[in-house]
Formats: C-alpha cells, sequence, structure tokens
C-alpha cells in the first residue's frame, strides 16, 4: 500500500498560517492526500486535536526553531524546547520518540539549517513547494540527502489551504503514523511536487494581510 502525504502544513495554531482544521481536510481529500502531518511552529496542540476529530490520518509534528534552523519533528505528542542547537534539538526529538527531518535546508528567508544537516537527521525535506528560489533548493538539498544518504520526503509548508498537495512524499507503508515512519526511516519514501504558483502566494498574502487588518480595527 501506498500513503500519499503531505509532511509540512501549518494551521492556525501557527501565527502565521491561515488554514482551519476544516480547511485542511477539504483540500487533503481533494488533492487526494491519504495523509498530512500538522507541523505547526513550536506546538503540536493543533495536531492532536484534529487528529481525533477526522478520519484523515493525521501525523502530529512541530517545526522546531533551533538555534541553527528550522527542523520538523515527527510523530511527536509534545512541542520541543526552542533555542536549542540543531544536534541538541535532533537528539530531543529522538529521545520523545520522533523523527528529525531537515527542512527546507537551503530556501531563503526560512531560517534554513544549511550546513547543519548532519546524518544524525532522519530524512531531509528535498522538496518543499514553497521554497524559494525552489529549483536551487530542490538542487541542494537533493545533493545533502545524497551526500548524507538521507531518505528524501516532501511537503509544501501550506499556510494557505489550497496550496496543500503540492508537494508530498509518496510512502510504502499502511495507513497507520508509525507504519510511516518506519517506512520514512527505512528509505521507502519518494518525493514529488512543484512549487506552489504565484497567484496562490499572492491570493495568501491578499487574506492574510486583510485579515490582520481587520482584526486590529476590532482590538
Amino acid at each position: 500500500m501506498q500513503v500519499k502525504a503531505d509532511l509540512h502544513v501549518h494551521t492556525i495554531y501557527s501565527r502565521d498560517s491561515l488554514i482551519t482544521a476544516k480547511d485542511l481536510v477539504f483540500y487533503a481529500k481533494k488533492r487526494g492526500l491519504t495523509a498530512v502531518a500538522i507541523t505547526d511552529h513550536n506546538t503540536v496542540e493543533g495536531a492532536l486535536k484534529l487528529a481525533k476529530e477526522t478520519d484523515l490520518l493525521i501525523i502530529p509534528g512541530v517545526e522546531v526553531s533551533s538555534r541553527n534552523g528550522h527542523i520538523i519533528a515527527l510523530n511527536v505528542q509534545e512541542p520541543m524546547p526552542k533555542g536549542l542547537s540543531a544536534e541538541e534539538t535532533v537528539d530531543r526529538i529522538h529521545s520523545a520518540g520522533g523523527l528529525a527531518v531537515a527542512c527546507h535546508p537551503f530556501a531563503l528567508f526560512k531560517g534554513s539549517l544549511g550546513k547543519h544537516v548532519s546524518d544524525t537527521f532522519d530524512a531531509v525535506e528535498t522538496i518543499n513547494a514553497s521554497a524559494a528560489p525552489f529549483k536551487r533548493s530542490v538542487r541542494k538539498a537533493e545533493e545533502i540527502a545524497a551526500e548524507l544518504k538521507l531518505p528524501r520526503v516532501a511537503g509544501t509548508d501550506a499556510h494557505y489551504a489550497p496550496a496543500i498537495g503540492y508537494a508530498y512524499t509518496l510512502v510504502d507503508a499502511q495507513l497507520d503514523v508509525d507504519a510511516v515512519m518506519k517506512a520514512i526511516v527505512a528509505g521507502r519514501c519518494q518525493p514529488f511536487g512543484a512549487s506552489v504558483p504565484l497567484r496562490l502566494k499572492l491570493e495568501m498574502y491578499y487574506h492574510y494581510f486583510k485579515e490582520k487588518k481587520v482584526g486590529s480595527k476590532s482590538n
């Protein structure tokens, strides 16, 4: 069996995301996804909540702000401490029973890890649909994954629901979180995807700033 998973999605539990639980499930199913990793910034609360409310397989995760760049923790039940080194953060993720993914390691303006990616990670996000410049970020992430002999995964880094599914990972596993995690570690996964269209990026910024403006007026 193959699981089609977007392994990097943010919900409204991330302050910079517009994605509600309802919209996440709608667009994930519309794109033919069978699993989504919710990876909000430094919190796992939204992921754990939605996992109890939908039949879509939700992989609880968190995007951790380490001192050296952002790291995704997959299959964790608690947030990881911010501000530690990349090495310390990976250790904390493993101690919590999770997988450490080097997300968008060479994208600009995303708090990327760059040279701090090491073979202690469990996988490299070689395709991030929101990364810029897209082709360069994919090429350099592929190079580091090959150099370190790490599995490759993909996710959209979506903060706007229509962007969900533009990048995804096919995993040879049963539709179960633990099975998907074991398959990724074993390298039974393949990344696919393309850059989120400029139109959707502009839509996201429009709705985000419109929402913030309305919010500031009501305060």
